[in-house]
């Protein structure tokens, strides 16, 4: 009976250590600032004409509030609920809760690069660098038996067809003005190719507004199902970069919005409803310390090195805001992913290690 009876609870034990995740979802929002992440809106930017837009006032009734826990939470309300109830959420420096790029360019292929293929390679230097000749993450899993032909990728900048290879990764990604659907699209997808081509353009051709990047995505997630989907949304770097601080919250609290509805979509969907992770991170910080700056990023903006990043899912211990002392950088968050789906990434190239305090013990 006493055999029985261990035998049974190694069993218990061992079922409930097993793995949970089946699909991972990678979000990205290009640029946005730890900063306001943390702390809420900047009352030194905010009150600037030369970044306010003329509205001030439309800043601090939608993103004010009595203390930064308030206004954080103004600008990402599903962030700093769900996420920061159920979650982690890393990067608050002035915790002395570090996260940094360790590429040396601070700018977004060489960022995007590093997260997606767990390496610092100093070759891919500039933003038009050619098609990357490292392997990534998403392009590892979708090689795996079990969830092969199972992952798309959707950005609102062109060069994610060069970050992520598309040629030789195998997998669809859709970005700026690609139409989704191929030369067969369905008439939701001829719709939304139709409206992102109709529409206006502040970017140019090189990049789409995010709001048909998160409805081509969705449309994908509800249709086609995969078990590895990677969004990436823009608006808040471009923004930034025509310092307008109020468009850049507005931005960023729609992203805030576009993840709750993809979370509540999983979680009411029975192929991903408790089998699913989300992890939230960005490509590159931006200036702080000189406050004109932070429209800008680089190797010569001081802070721009600074990032963050959140991760809510089964294997994930429900922390919340990381308050620990601790240094943990971009590079590692191509081994987490993979380790989230129960796998190791290896490649060609040199992979770091996973950021091992996410995952529950």
């Amino acid at each position: 009976m006493k055999k029985l009876f261990l035998t049974a609870f190694v069993l218990i034990s061992f079922l409930s250590s097993a793995q949970k995740t089946e699909n991972i979802i990678v979000i990205t929002t290009d640029g946005f600032r730890w900063q306001e992440v943390f702390k809420g809106i900047d009352p030194a930017i905010a009150n600037d004409k030369k970044f306010n837009q003329g509205d001030s006032t439309y800043i601090y009734k939608n993103y004010a509030g009595a203390d930064f826990a308030s206004s954080r939470k103004k600008i990402m309300p599903f962030f700093w609920s769900e996420i920061a109830s159920k979650g982690q959420i890393y990067g608050n420096r002035d915790l002395g809760n570090k996260v940094d790029v360790a590429n040396p360019y601070w700018f977004s292929y060489p960022g995007y690069s590093e997260i997606m293929t767990g390496n610092v390679d100093l070759k891919v230097n500039s933003n038009s660098y050619k098609a990357n000749p490292n392997v990534n993450i998403l392009e590892y899993l979708n090689q795996q038996p079990k969830i092969k032909g199972k992952t798309a990728a959707f950005g609102a900048w062109d060069a994610f067809d060069r970050i992520l290879n598309e040629e030789r990764s195998g997998f669809p990604v859709i970005s700026a003005f690609d139409n989704v659907g191929g030369t067969k699209p369905t008439p939701t997808q001829k719709l939304l190719n139709d409206m992102r081509n109709n529409s206006y353009k502040p970017f140019n051709e090189g990049e789409c507004l995010d709001v048909f990047t998160h409805y081509q995505a969705m449309n994908e997630l509800k249709t086609n199902k995969p078990k590895v989907l990677y969004v990436a949304y823009g608006e808040t770097d471009e923004w930034a970069h025509h310092g307008q601080y109020k468009s850049y919250l507005d931005a960023a609290n729609q992203v805030d919005k576009w993840i709750k509805e993809i979370w509540d979509f999983v979680q009411n969907d029975p192929q991903y409803k408790n089998k699913t992770t989300i992890f939230i991170t960005v490509d590159h910080g931006r200036g702080d310390k000189i406050k004109t700056q932070w429209t800008d990023h680089g190797s010569d903006i001081a802070g721009a090195s600074q990032i963050w990043f959140a991760a809510m899912g089964p294997e994930i211990a429900p922390k919340g805001e990381i308050k620990t002392e601790s240094q943990i950088y971009q590079k590692q968050f191509a081994q987490t992913i993979a380790k989230i789906m129960g796998y190791t990434f290896s490649a060609d190239h040199p992979v770091d290690t996973e950021v091992k305090e996410v995952f529950k013990k």
